[in-house]
């Protein structure tokens, strides 16, 4: 008796699948060969009693570099000048690695600002109050 089994492949909205399979398997999705954005996987499974599944899973290809941009966000409505970052860095290996470049320059948040500033003001108050000599008598 034939095994009727089959599973089917499909990448974004093709007719023809790129890979038919028989169940169990274990393949390797080369990415390189699919341009970058947003792509879909349609999975078709035929049972032994000719019942069809499917399933559908959303994916994002990204071979190229990665695109760090500092100074403009999505949608933002901007006027005037405004000074903008832009680094790119992917993981090709070579032999030798380029320092310049790769990390985007960001600035310090507003939040480590706000931590040091009270550390320096708590030292500060604490010096005052309680910098006197009656304080550090000594022992000996």
């Amino acid at each position: 008796m034939k095994d009727s089994r089959v599973i089917k492949v499909y990448l974004d909205d093709e007719e023809q699948p790129f890979a038919e399979f028989s169940p169990p398997v274990k393949f390797e999705l080369d990415t390189t060969k699919i341009p970058d954005g947003s792509h879909t996987l349609r999975i078709v499974a035929r049972s032994s009693r000719g019942v069809e599944g499917v399933r559908v899973v959303p994916f994002k290809v990204r071979n190229g570099p990665t695109i760090s941009l500092v100074g403009l966000n999505d949608n933002e409505e901007v006027t005037q000048q405004i000074p903008i970052t832009i680094n790119a860095y992917g993981s090709e290996t070579d032999d030798q690695f380029v320092i310049r470049g790769s990390e985007t320059p960001k600035a310090i948040p507003a939040w480590v600002w706000a931590l040091v500033i009270s550390f320096i003001a708590f030292g500060a108050a604490y010096a005052i109050l309680y910098w006197t000599p009656d304080f550090y008598i000594s022992f000996f």
